[in-house]
């Protein structure tokens, strides 16, 4: 039980200090905050990608989104969000994003792995429902990863 406890503090440690290090990485939407990263799984510690099944890898990435809604008294609450997606790079070929939500304490993460390319523009186009009672949200971003080799 306190290894697992250990273990979701470590990733969402990982999850906050990315979101943290890309914190104008988020699409406001009426009273939703839609934030969205993406690192290399290297990042996280073997013990945390072990207990998560993610696989670690120089070229493999990992895309985080949360959604968190805001409350009239200032608050912000976690909001279970379906998210379709892909990443494609100069190519054009496209990798579908196939997310798993993992919900640590306050904190709901929205997790898709996929393949870096080494000094590629990579373009992410996701969906994102935050609200059943709405249209999904286009969040489209892209980033550049470096894999050291």
């Amino acid at each position: 039980m306190l290894r697992s406890l250990l273990l979701s503090a470590g990733l969402a440690t990982m999850l906050m200090t990315t979101t943290n290090a890309n914190a104008e990485q988020f699409v406001q939407v009426g009273d939703y905050d839609i934030h969205y990263s993406a690192v290399s799984t290297s990042f996280l510690t073997p013990e945390v990608a072990q207990a998560h099944s993610i696989q670690r890898s120089a070229n493999r990435g990992l895309v985080n989104v949360s959604v968190r809604e805001r409350m009239e008294d200032g608050s912000t609450r976690p909001v279970s969000a379906g998210i379709q997606g892909y990443v494609s790079g100069l190519t054009g070929t496209q990798e579908p994003l196939s997310f798993r939500t993992v919900h640590d304490g306050d904190a709901t993460y929205h997790l898709a792995p996929f393949t870096m390319r080494h000094d590629e523009a990579m373009r992410f186009e996701l969906d994102v429902r935050y609200d059943r009672n709405q249209s999904p949200e286009s969040v489209n971003f892209i980033q550049r990863f470096y894999i050291e080799r």
